[in-house]
């Protein structure tokens, strides 16, 4: 196969495309950088369950896994996500930057993960167990990261129409992938330089290990030409290096079951090879690869890269998805001993890589690995140009690391650590990463294109493992759960636990009132008008009172204008043209007195109450309103639309006309301490405050919220009230408003007060995680 083929069969974005995933392993650790000897988090649910966040060797080692997507931007968001959840349900300990291991006890203080209740707990625990005695605890603690390739269907059945139609396509497609593994074997060096960064290690790893290293510190040893040790001799391998034939698949699995049989090793998946074929079934993986064929491919060269927050920077994924591309059209040699030579490269560059002098073999030849390197590179780049990939600088930084070590991960690895020492470098990274996590934790990365209460929902489901299927980006669309507890959700509140009728009933704020008031529920007096003219007729008996207009079916607080000192038939009329903005029904009610506050129920519970203070500013004597505006604007949380907790206040015809009422213009400077309001409706969509009120609200206005939503039938309601005196249980007071698809964000990320976890409630009333 040659370069043409692809040239000529595919287009440039058929080239960038493909299935990626991955997994990334890492220990929890103490502040100090202890291993942490704590179970794995309860909230990741069971650890043979959740597709997304589990553990691997250790109870204190997690993984976390990606699904597979068709872009490695896509995938490596997804993957930056899963780690902010980590970073932040594992309380105060943290999440290890590091292949090799932070200070560890010995092999029998090491926590094997448990595993319970499930039929093949006992049988994980019993293959840790054997690990453990064959290969040490502390190799075992070793982490990486698992990068998972394959071509998509269509360019497998494009490529073989292009080559050898004539060829069964299972049989073609498992060629295309084993020749990929054998050229993968044979430069897997190359990957093992560019992104080795495992060149330190503590003093508390396997003694003779250690002794290898050069001692830079009480704590603290490095590898000095060296760039990966978790590819040396010394990092995680078979006892017995074993070379199974990779010429097709049946003579590949023989091989394994032969070194299986003979007690080489204990199961096929303990054959530690650099790259796997990985298969449809997993139960007995041998026997799926001969009838279903190579389903993907799973690399596992790339250590912990510990100056990114994921583990591994976009730039070396895109690197790692073109250098695929290169091993297909790569012409193979006919060298015999490929697979051995393969070998000693491998733990030659990872301990000596950084040596610019440094010769390895080519064919049973011995060549400058830096001058192979740039050969291969200037191939890479050559490909880039004629396949139109657009990678050109991803590959110049690679270029850049061959001829100056200095650029290397392991080398600025090692410069950390002697001047850091190990455990405070890393703990110094592994806390910046955590607090990153920390401030942009209403976000999940990978996700962050829908909006924001649907991205709770999502989190909090692969947070406790249940299965999100993307269905409809755009529209907020998901599905949630597998097999028969499977379920679709639009906008995180919009379900199949709602009836048609119930949201119907919300969106007419008519009707609702009118079911409340039946039920006795207190709502405020008012009318409706159909028309501008109609209401210009009837406007006369509300000139001075204390009135709100507002469409008779909106959310979101929008054409909403509050009167409460009262107003003139010009401010009452224009307010009722905004309001007709919104809807062809518009209401004028009477206005109540007091704070508002949002109460979400959720399942005939009050999982949250807010307050929401209308937009305002304080003025401090020296600035306009705007520009206090723009000021309070630059908040972190306050943004456009629904991807932020708080939105940004704008300076509409609504709040002139609300500053009107109090004398105010919006270039007018305020007094140092005063506040005003720039709107009368305390809507977060409209720029307004939220504060958490959940733990200081009566039960009785619960119980008044509980009843309000009963009286509508619905499962997900977001009850208005205004309250007099929340803490008097006999304070006058009135519920404004019913809102279907009540916003989540708000509550899970108040202004003020505790973050409160929305998506929980939603699944467990969707009966996806138990109570």
């Amino acid at each position: 196969m040659n370069l043409d083929i692809l040239k000529n069969t595919f287009t440039s974005n058929e080239l960038l495309t493909g299935d990626f995933g991955l997994e990334r392993e890492g220990l929890r650790v103490t502040e100090t950088g202890k291993l942490a000897m704590t179970p794995h988090p309860v909230i990741f649910g069971n650890k043979l369950k959740n597709p997304y966040i589990t553990t691997d060797f250790s109870e204190s080692q997690v993984e976390v896994v990606t699904p597979a997507y068709d872009t490695v931007p896509k995938t490596y968001a997804v993957l930056e996500g899963l780690c902010d959840i980590v970073n932040n349900e594992i309380g105060d300990e943290y999440f290890w930057p590091q292949s090799m291991p932070c200070d560890i006890p010995e092999d029998e203080r090491i926590p094997i993960a448990v595993y319970e209740g499930e039929e093949d707990a006992e049988a994980a625990m019993a293959y840790r167990k054997g690990l453990i005695e064959r290969y040490g605890g502390k190799k075992q603690l070793i982490s990486g990261i698992h990068f998972n390739f394959s071509f998509t269907e269509r360019f497998i059945d494009k490529l073989h129409d292009a080559v050898a139609p004539e060829k069964p396509r299972k049989d073609f497609k498992d060629g295309v992938y084993l020749k990929l593994v054998r050229n993968y074997l044979r430069y897997r060096w190359m990957v093992i330089y560019l992104l080795g960064c495992s060149s330190a290690l503590h003093k508390s790893y396997v003694p003779e290990c250690v002794r290898q290293m050069e001692t830079v510190g009480d704590d603290a040893y490095v590898l000095k030409t060296g760039t990966s040790f978790r590819n040396s001799v010394y990092g995680y391998k078979n006892k017995i290096f074993l070379f199974p034939s990779y010429r097709t698949v049946k003579e590949y699995t023989e091989d394994v079951q032969s070194f299986v049989d003979k007690g080489l090793i204990s199961a096929p998946k303990e054959l530690y090879a650099q790259i796997r074929m990985k298969a449809k079934g997993v139960d007995n993986i041998l026997e799926s690869l001969e009838e279903d064929g190579i389903k993907y491919l799973e690399i596992r060269t790339v250590d912990l890269n510990v100056f990114d927050k994921c583990g591994i920077a976009e730039k070396d994924l895109v690197f790692l998805h073109q250098f695929m591309l290169y091993l297909l059209v790569e012409e193979e040699s006919d060298y015999a001993d490929w697979q051995k030579e393969g070998l000693e490269n491998e733990e030659k560059v990872a301990a000596f890589g950084l040596d610019p002098d440094l010769m390895i073999g080519q064919n049973g030849k011995e060549v400058s690995m830096k001058r192979w390197a740039l050969d291969i590179l200037e191939k890479m780049q050559k490909m880039d140009i004629e396949l139109e990939l657009g990678n050109s600088g991803v590959l110049k930084v690679m270029i850049d690391r061959v001829i100056h070590p200095e650029h290397t991960y392991a080398f600025r690895m090692a410069e950390m650590v002697k001047k850091e020492g190990y455990l405070k470098g890393m703990m110094r990274l592994a806390k910046a990463y955590k607090k990153e996590s920390y401030d942009t934790r209403y976000l999940l990365k990978g996700f962050d294109n829908y909006e924001l209460s649907t991205q709770i929902l999502i989190k909090e489901a692969i947070t406790r493992g249940v299965p999100v299927e993307e269905i409809d980006p755009q529209d907020n669309f998901i599905g949630l759960g597998k097999g028969d507890k499977k379920t679709y959700v639009k906008q995180a509140t919009k379900t199949e636990l709602d009836n048609y009728i119930t949201v119907l009933v919300m969106e007419n704020k008519v009707v609702t009132k009118k079911i409340m008031a039946q039920r006795g529920i207190p709502v405020p007096a008012g009318e409706e008008f159909s028309s501008y003219d109609e209401a210009a007729r009837r406007i006369g008996p509300y000139v001075g009172k204390r009135v709100v207009i507002k469409p008779k079916s909106t959310n979101y607080g929008l054409g909403i204008c509050i009167f409460d000192q009262g107003g003139s038939e010009k401010d009452l009329l224009e307010a009722v043209e905004i309001a007709f903005e919104y809807d062809k029904t518009v209401i004028i009610e009477e206005f109540i007195p007091g704070q508002e506050y949002r109460f979400l129920v959720i399942g005939g519970e009050v999982v949250a109450v807010l307050k929401r203070v209308p937009a305002n500013v304080t003025g401090d004597g020296i600035h306009t309103i705007t520009q206090l505006v723009d000021e309070k604007n630059r908040h972190p949380f306050r943004g456009y639309g629904y991807t932020a907790p708080l939105k940004k206040i704008e300076l509409d015809e609504q709040t002139e006309l609300y500053l009107k009422q109090q004398e105010l213009k919006f270039g007018d400077v305020l007094p140092d301490g005063k506040t005003v309001y720039l709107r009368g409706n305390s809507n977060i969509s409209t720029g307004g405050d939220s504060i958490d009120m959940t733990d200081e609200m009566p039960d009785f206005f619960k119980r008044v919220a509980v009843e309000a939503a009963a009286s509508v039938k619905a499962v997900f309601c977001g009850v208005d009230i205004i309250i007099e005196d929340y803490r008097d249980e006999k304070s006058p007071f009135g519920i404004i408003e019913l809102n279907f698809n009540p916003s989540t964000d708000m509550h899970a990320y108040p202004y003020q007060g505790t973050e409160r976890r929305t998506g929980e409630f939603i699944l467990r009333a969707l009966g996806l995680i138990e109570n």
